[in-house]
């Protein structure tokens, strides 16, 4: 039996995005849509010395899977590099094409696992990670 696409440890992830809220004066900003959905992320960012995220500011206006994504990529960005960003970004979207058996080494991201089948939602799925690494590499200038 399959199980359901949307379950409460999901919509928990929904609802308790970190990072909310645009950024007063960011380095870099990106902005992504699906056609497919008409989902949205908007990232902004500032990066530390060493070139790392230091902070993140997202306004993120999508489905349940676009926001549970929006939570993963924020909970682990603060200290990355736009090149970590943009590893975990095309294994995200290898993965849910099919060409990779895991998402890669991105924290948690195998929570979005039942979401496989769904080709229709990988969209929105891969905006944040998409927003924030585009944003990241602006950035960096």
């Amino acid at each position: 039996m399959n199980a359901p696409l949307y379950d409460a440890a999901l919509l928990r992830l929904a609802t308790t995005i970190p990072h909310l809220g645009r950024l007063p004066e960011p380095q870099g900003s990106a902005e992504k849509r699906s056609a497919v959905c008409g989902s949205r992320v908007a990232a902004d960012v500032v990066l530390d010395r060493d070139g790392r995220i230091a902070a993140l500011g997202l306004d993120v206006s999508a489905c349940a899977l676009g926001q549970a994504s929006a939570n993963l990529m924020a909970s682990h960005a603060i200290g990355r590099s736009p090149e970590e960003l943009a590893d975990a970004r095309d294994a995200l979207a290898a993965w849910l094409a099919g060409e990779r058996e895991t998402p890669g080494s991105w924290p948690d991201l195998d929570q979005l696992a039942r979401a496989l089948p769904h080709t229709g939602r990988h969209a929105a799925i891969r905006l944040p990670f998409e927003a924030v690494a585009e944003a990241a590499e602006r950035a960096r200038g």
